[in-house]
């Protein structure tokens, strides 16, 4: 695939969760923490934090290892899914028994286990989802892709949206009618694209194959162990928030904790559509011994500006956009979210570099950083949560994400004998000096208001990119002509 493709595939990527997904996070989401409050919230974040951390034995990185497969070897599809989609319900029910005992023996009791139970299903259907995609886009079928990545929050801001502003019931909205939400749509987005996927194999039954499972169980299980540390280094501070914290105090520090992890999260479902498309195209790529800098460049430019960008308008107006997003906890949630915040651009590092290294089949190198990034969370987590509670846990957050954006980036330009002056270190230093000074300059002499800032800076930081040609505007070109 040419840059001009990987570009044009990105924007109508970026466009279509832009259009949706802010909506969903600050709009939709948002508005259900803020009418269940911050503790029964804070419950269903753990709880949802819990299931992720157990993921891995939904799929056994099986979604990833398709991906890379298929992109190499298309002839497969039709071969493995009959093989593979049996294997992923086998595995979803050994998912719901492990998460029901491990729940059960650390404390989750009544209601905490009907959360949980819910979430747990709904994690089957989101992992089967990912499944279907990982071989439409594996297929370098983007654009279906495209859609099927926000079609389930397309359905939910439907359901939802209904239920909070639509008058149909006379009840407060319950935090068990979002996970129910969550359970209609991703039901009908893996439908769609179960439908699709089928169509494109030729699929006749599904086959039970003991052989098959072992064969392909061995190959993914890089993939899987992979997993299972990202989650656990990822997903695990609202967890041990919940836990190590009186009950009371612990839920509340987590619904703290989630609200101002929730700009974070919309930013980083921005940065994770990169490796949606990066995964099966430097794998692609790789195979056939071509050319990766120049699409290497290409995400890096963009993800640098994205996450620089973000980081810096959000950490310069963080009380005004936290206040108003939450007018009862926002004042708690900016002494977290100023540690949180920064997260995004060592996560955009790492789906960038850290894809590249999965592509490569560096698996072995990817384990041994994130268990690295593993103890220096729960170390973390452990000595400041006690001390400074959701505070602590975002300082954890950051070190962990810094320390695993660090060595994968430093690994793959060695593995791969890429020279480091490739990317664009000083218009990258350059445009950072400028949008700091515009942001600065903006806080002291404008006065328009929240939005009308926001969207000011914005655009400087569109024209210093072009200026410094930290985003050469034939990138431009190449989209639209």
């Amino acid at each position: 695939m040419k840059q001009k493709d990987f570009l044009f595939n990105l924007f109508i990527l970026l466009f279509l969760n832009l259009l949706i997904k802010p909506f969903w996070i600050l709009g939709v989401e948002r508005e259900v923490q803020n009418a269940v409050g911050a503790e029964n919230y804070g419950i269903y974040f753990a709880i949802l934090n819990f299931t992720f951390v157990f993921n891995m034995l939904l799929d056994l990185g099986v979604t990833n290892f398709n991906n890379r497969n298929i992109s190499q070897n298309t002839q497969l599809l039709s071969k493995h899914i009959s093989g593979i989609l049996t294997l992923k319900l086998a595995l979803g029910l050994i998912y719901l028994i492990i998460v029901l005992i491990v729940g059960v023996c650390i404390g989750y009791n009544g209601f905490q286990i009907k959360l949980l139970l819910w979430l747990a299903f709904n994690q089957f259907l989101n992992a089967l989802i990912l499944y279907l995609r990982s071989n439409v886009a594996a297929l370098l079928m983007f654009k279906t892709d495209s859609v099927l990545s926000v079609l389930d929050k397309l359905i939910m801001i439907g359901i939802c949206g209904l239920l909070l502003w639509g008058n149909v019931t006379q009840k407060c909205f319950q935090i068990i009618w979002f996970i129910y939400a969550q359970t209609v749509s991703y039901l009908i987005t893996a439908a769609v694209a179960l439908v699709i996927v089928l169509f494109k194999a030729k699929l006749v039954r599904l086959t039970w194959n003991i052989t098959f499972f072992r064969a392909i169980l061995k190959q993914s299980f890089p993939f899987a162990l992979l997993y299972l540390l990202m989650s656990i280094y990822g997903r695990t501070d609202s967890v041990m928030l919940e836990r190590l914290l009186p009950d009371a105090t612990g839920a509340y520090q987590a619904g703290i904790f989630a609200s101002a992890f929730r700009l974070l999260d919309a930013l980083v479902q921005i940065a994770y559509l990169f490796a949606v498309i990066l995964l099966p195209l430097f794998s692609k790529m790789l195979k056939n011994k071509e050319n990766i800098v120049p699409i290497i460049k290409s995400a890096f430019s963009v993800l640098f500006f994205f996450s620089i960008t973000a980081t810096v308008l959000l950490f310069a107006y963080r009380t005004p956009v936290l206040s108003l997003m939450y007018p009862q906890i926002g004042a708690e949630s900016v002494r977290v979210f100023v540690f949180l915040i920064p997260c995004i651009i060592p996560v955009s590092m790492t789906y960038i570099f850290g894809t590249l290294l999965t592509a490569n089949g560096n698996l072995r190198i990817l384990n041994i950083t994130s268990a690295i990034a593993i103890a220096v969370n729960i170390v973390i987590n452990f000595t400041l949560i006690p001390i400074l509670e959701a505070r602590g846990a975002a300082i954890a957050g950051l070190a962990t994400q810094t320390s695993i954006g660090v060595m994968q980036f430093i690994i793959a330009f060695k593995q791969l004998k890429i020279p480091f002056s490739t990317l664009p270190y000083l218009r990258g230093l350059l445009y950072i000096c400028l949008l700091i000074a515009t942001v600065y300059v903006a806080i002291q002499y404008l006065h328009f208001g929240l939005i009308y800032n926001l969207l000011i800076c914005s655009g400087m930081a569109f024209i210093w990119a072009f200026a410094t040609k930290l985003i050469p505007l034939k990138f431009i070109k190449e989209i639209f002509c």
